[in-house]
Protein backbone atom coordinates (compact mmCIF):
# COMPACT_ATOMS: atom_id res chain seq x y z
CA UNK A 1 0.00 0.00 0.00
CA UNK A 2 2.59 2.35 -0.48
CA UNK A 3 2.34 5.25 -2.69
CA UNK A 4 4.92 7.58 -4.58
CA UNK A 5 4.20 11.27 -2.45
CA UNK A 6 5.81 13.85 -4.14
CA UNK A 7 8.58 15.35 -2.22
CA UNK A 8 7.48 18.25 -0.55
CA UNK A 9 9.16 21.81 0.00
CA UNK A 10 8.66 22.96 3.42
CA UNK A 11 10.78 26.33 2.55
CA UNK A 12 7.63 28.65 2.19
CA UNK A 13 9.83 31.73 1.86
CA UNK A 14 8.27 33.91 -1.03
CA UNK A 15 10.95 34.89 -3.19
CA UNK A 16 9.44 37.31 -5.20
CA UNK A 17 11.68 40.18 -6.08
CA UNK A 18 11.01 43.89 -6.96
CA UNK A 19 12.06 44.68 -10.94
CA UNK A 20 15.75 45.58 -11.56
CA UNK A 21 16.61 49.16 -12.30
CA UNK A 22 18.19 50.39 -16.01
CA UNK A 23 19.90 52.91 -14.42
CA UNK A 24 19.44 55.82 -11.91
CA UNK A 25 18.23 56.89 -9.40
CA UNK A 26 17.71 53.80 -6.89
CA UNK A 27 16.05 53.03 -4.46
CA UNK A 28 17.90 53.39 -0.80
CA UNK A 29 18.17 50.54 1.21
CA UNK A 30 15.34 49.94 3.98
CA UNK A 31 18.13 48.91 6.92
CA UNK A 32 21.31 50.77 5.67
CA UNK A 33 20.18 53.08 3.36
CA UNK A 34 22.36 52.13 0.34
CA UNK A 35 21.98 52.27 -3.14
CA UNK A 36 19.94 49.27 -4.34
CA UNK A 37 19.42 47.77 -7.67
CA UNK A 38 15.63 48.56 -7.93
CA UNK A 39 13.94 51.37 -8.94
CA UNK A 40 13.65 54.69 -6.88
CA UNK A 41 10.09 54.17 -7.97
CA UNK A 42 9.29 51.02 -6.86
CA UNK A 43 6.52 50.62 -3.92
CA UNK A 44 7.92 48.35 -1.44
CA UNK A 45 10.88 46.80 0.90
CA UNK A 46 14.07 47.34 -0.81
CA UNK A 47 17.54 45.82 0.31
CA UNK A 48 20.56 46.38 -0.78
CA UNK A 49 22.77 43.03 -2.46
CA UNK A 50 24.58 43.00 1.18
CA UNK A 51 21.51 43.35 3.58
CA UNK A 52 19.71 41.31 1.31
CA UNK A 53 22.30 38.48 1.36
CA UNK A 54 22.22 38.83 5.42
CA UNK A 55 18.85 38.52 5.50
CA UNK A 56 18.91 35.39 3.35
CA UNK A 57 21.51 33.87 5.80
CA UNK A 58 18.29 34.67 9.12
CA UNK A 59 16.21 32.90 6.92
CA UNK A 60 17.19 30.12 5.51
CA UNK A 61 15.74 26.92 6.07
CA UNK A 62 18.25 24.51 8.07
CA UNK A 63 16.72 21.23 8.44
Amino acid sequence: MSEEQPMTDYCLIDATRPPRADGPPYAECVLCREPTEYPESYKGITLCPVCEWQEAQRTACSG
